[in-house]
């Protein structure tokens, strides 16, 4: 069973990463850069102080580092050292020689779960829980998906390590909201930090 789910996974990965073209290979180390983003995160940032105000925009934006932070650590430093799943471009891995790499960029040994994957769709499903609004939400997935999409054009990740982030992303996503959203019930931290910035 492993084994043909591997070899599925295989035939995914080279026919992603099959389809490579000069113009595409710029185009997909650009989606893939880390910095790449950061208009992005600061039109968020603008949208949600401006949807929330600027009290619980801190708390929110409080709980996007946690939910961040969360699934970083656990899909670099807790489940790739469990599961030890060797990225497709590793030269240990006997599909290497098969995959185009871009730039020579073969990242890290392990790949699963996806740290992208894991910390964009945290993003998406943590942004959605406060927002509510469908359209944007819908943009972002969209937006995580070419992210996934092009780390496995790029060849250093297989579907399944993908898979494995978003479920990461989504579950600390939910597990953030839900304690951030205790605790502003709970404290009323929202009104008493309005009162602090009033003052």
């Amino acid at each position: 069973m492993l084994e043909t789910i591997q070899q599925l996974e295989d035939t995914i990965l080279l026919a992603v990463n099959g389809l490579h073209t000069p113009i595409l290979d710029d185009f997909m180390w650009l989606v893939s850069g880390r910095w790449t983003w950061v208009p992005l995160y600061a039109f968020l940032l603008f949208f949600l102080y401006k949807r929330t105000g600027l009290a619980k925009t801190f708390l929110w934006v409080l709980g996007i580092v946690l939910v961040i932070l969360l699934s970083d650590q656990i899909s670099i430093h807790g489940l790739r050292q469990i599961f030890c799943r060797m990225r497709p471009s590793n030269p240990d891995n006997p599909i290497s020689p098969l995959v185009h790499l871009v730039n020579n960029y073969h990242s890290g040994r392990y790949g699963f779960p996806s740290a992208h994957a894991a910390n964009t769709w945290a993003l998406v499903v943590y942004l959605g829980l406060i927002l509510r609004k469908k359209a944007l939400t819908c943009a972002l997935a969209g937006w995580a998906t070419l992210v996934c999409y092009s780390r496995m054009y790029l060849g250093v990740h297989y579907l399944g390590d993908l898979l494995g982030g978003l479920i990461v992303g989504a579950t600390c996503a939910s597990a953030i909201y839900c304690l951030i959203s205790y605790f502003e019930r709970r404290y009323q931290l929202t009104d008493r930090m309005s009162r602090r910035f009033r003052h």
